[in-house]
């Protein structure tokens, strides 16, 4: 398929899940679209808080980029919209540049929005979509955590009653401590209600709408306590509105500035979507495509910013909640955002009786659920290399900023990742009898005897220009440890070989042969066999040293090896060994 008929297809309104009509339920799609409405629209408002923007931007963001993502995204029951990873990072991009809720700062919002759904898109349409593959999900993890901790400390005044904090979380909890003789009773028994309903509600049913019914019990706690006369702040009534057209000021200077940020957003609204596609695609059974993904994507944030919505991406809770519902294609999401825009118009108003500290314990809540405290305890117990990613991502989000953190935590995963590729393992094996079978494992980990004439190597990773030198050192310290010997490579564990790979197996044939003894490969795999052919190593290494199997090597090397050495040597390790010459003096010490 040509690369014009791919980018017409991931484009054309004519979407693949139209014809699956036998398996749709209008029904269940609209009954999981209402369920999710009521759940959105406290969400929503509190993402936009997060953001810095005003409430309703996260309802519009939650109407019109949900359309467009599930129309054209490539999952069925993902769902998208306004998040918390993606409101923390646009509030710390952006907050710095202009005073958080302005008209700037608005303006500066849907331009970095602009500019997401641009590289999304593009993304998208080039076929990106595997190099997410490359990024560690301890990014994920990490990054997630740094803005949970960030978001819950911007919170924590909020719920106590207390105003005018600012700056990192550091700084904050420094001012939080100042503070503490001017803190609000009726602010925190607010909070504590609203924490306490929330906790109660969602463990009773996740099908409850658990956000509405705690800001509806922290707003009758805010009456019965007279918590407005007492000077706890409450939200300013929303406009019954539904997201219009605007025009963006695209001034190159701006671009410049954002381009940075927005590539962060991005990179992170493009991981969440296509983790969150993926793993319920895999539940469900379904095909799922990253590119057209990526594209669904990119066209509602794209689109979106042109309607009053800031960037967002698929919501973990939203789509989870989705599938429970019972939805059947993307309709559901539509339909969501359908019922949303009723319910904009008719609680508008009701906004207007929500106290603050209510509505930042719901997002104190939100943000600790954010924090996969068990994926953290596994990465941290399993491997070290993804608990530095894991670590750098957090501190640096911590300490520096979030755009800044999922930078350092990309780069962090790719160079492990190169580091690795460029140290394969190199191993020399030797047989050894468990539970009856020969089998090879590492000669020097279990102290194995070896054949003094013949070393068994495996390489397990890629043979080419970056790992050359580290595999070449390998092979000087066994060599210097237990002189030259006849080599049987396995390359089998090898998946990729280049030039420099084929000229440095030629330089090892030439090393053996130069002092009596030789190499053998073992490759069955036709694409290594392919490129060895293709750099000329089967022409110099001839194609009795080319072997598919590991028996089909060692049978010629124990024959070429040395009568004299062998009629005198005890171990015996291969079971080609019992056809050489043998001292009778010297009782057999066979593996067989």
């Amino acid at each position: 398929m040509t690369l014009a008929r791919r980018m017409r297809d991931r484009l054309s309104p004519v979407r693949p899940w139209f014809r699956d009509g036998a398996t749709m339920s209008w029904k269940a799609d609209a009954s999981a679209g209402l369920t999710n409405a009521t759940i959105v629209l406290p969400q929503g408002v509190a993402f936009a808080i997060i953001a810095g923007l005003p409430p309703e931007y996260g309802l519009f963001t939650a109407i019109i980029v949900t359309v467009i993502a599930a129309y054209w995204g490539s999952s069925r029951v993902m769902v998208s919209g306004p998040t918390t990873a993606i409101s923390a990072v646009l509030f710390a991009s952006l907050s710095g540049l202009a005073p958080p809720g302005s008209e700037a700062y608005i303006a500066l919002a849907l331009v970095l929005t602009f500019l997401v759904g641009v590289l999304q898109l593009a993304a998208g349409l080039a076929g990106l979509g595997g190099l997410i593959s490359f990024i560690s999900h301890s990014v994920i993890v990490g990054f997630t955590a740094a803005a949970a901790v960030l978001i819950g400390v911007s919170q924590l005044g909020p719920a106590l009653g207390l105003s005018g904090l600012d700056g990192g979380v550091l700084h904050r909890l420094s001012q939080l401590a100042a503070e503490s003789s001017n803190l609000s009773f009726e602010a925190m028994v607010i909070s504590a209600m609203t924490l306490l309903s929330l906790i109660v509600s969602t463990r009773l049913s996740r099908r409850l709408p658990s956000y509405i019914v705690a800001l509806a019990a922290g707003s009758l706690t805010a009456i019965a306590l007279g918590a407005e006369a007492a000077g706890v702040q409450m939200f300013a009534p929303l406009d019954a509105t539904l997201p219009s057209f605007r025009t963006l000021d695209l001034q190159i200077d701006t671009i410049g500035t954002l381009l940075p940020a927005a590539a962060a957003v991005a990179c992170v609204g493009l991981l969440e979507a296509i983790s969150i596609g993926k793993s319920f695609a895999i539940r469900r059974g379904e095909t799922y495509d990253s590119n057209q993904e990526m594209v669904g994507q990119g066209l509602s944030n794209l689109t979106g910013s042109f309607f009053q919505c800031y960037a967002g991406s698929g919501s973990f809770t939203r789509s989870g909640l989705n599938a429970e519902s019972g939805a059947t294609s993307p309709m559901s999401a539509i339909f969501a955002a359908g019922f949303l825009s009723l319910l904009l118009i008719l609680l508008a108003p009701l906004v207007r009786f929500v106290p603050v500290p209510a509505m930042a314990s719901i997002i104190l809540y939100v943000a600790w659920k954010l924090i996969n405290v068990s994926e953290i305890k596994h990465i941290v117990a399993t491997s070290r290399s993804e608990t530095f990613i894991l670590g750098a991502t957090f501190l640096t989000g911590i300490l520096s900023g979030l755009d800044f953190a999922i930078l350092v935590g990309v780069i962090a995963s790719l160079s492990i990742f190169l580091n690795k590729s460029a140290h394969p393992l190199v191993a020399v094996g030797a047989p050894t009898e468990v539970n009856g079978r020969r089998v090879f494992m590492n000669a020097e980990t279990f102290s194995l005897p070896e054949c003094p004439q013949i070393r068994f190597v495996r390489v397990e990773g890629p043979l080419f220009f970056a790992s050359i030198e580290h595999v070449e050192r390998e092979f000087r310290r066994i060599e210097q440890k237990d002189g030259v010997k006849t080599c049987i490579l396995n390359l089998k564990g090898v998946g990729k070989i280049d030039l420099a790979g084929a000229d440095f197996i030629l330089s090892e044939a030439r090393r053996a042969r130069a002092q009596g003894y030789d190499l053998h490969l073992i490759a069955a795999n036709p694409s290594v066999l392919k490129v060895l052919e293709r750099l000329n190593c089967l022409e110099v290494l001839g194609g009795g040293n080319i072997h598919p199997h590991k028996s089909d090597a060692i049978r010629p090397a124990v024959e070429m090896a040395e009568d004299r050495v062998c009629k005198s040597c005890h171990i015996r390790c291969f079971n080609e060994c019992a056809l050489k010459p043998r001292d009778q003096t010297h009782p057999r010490q066979s593996v067989d």
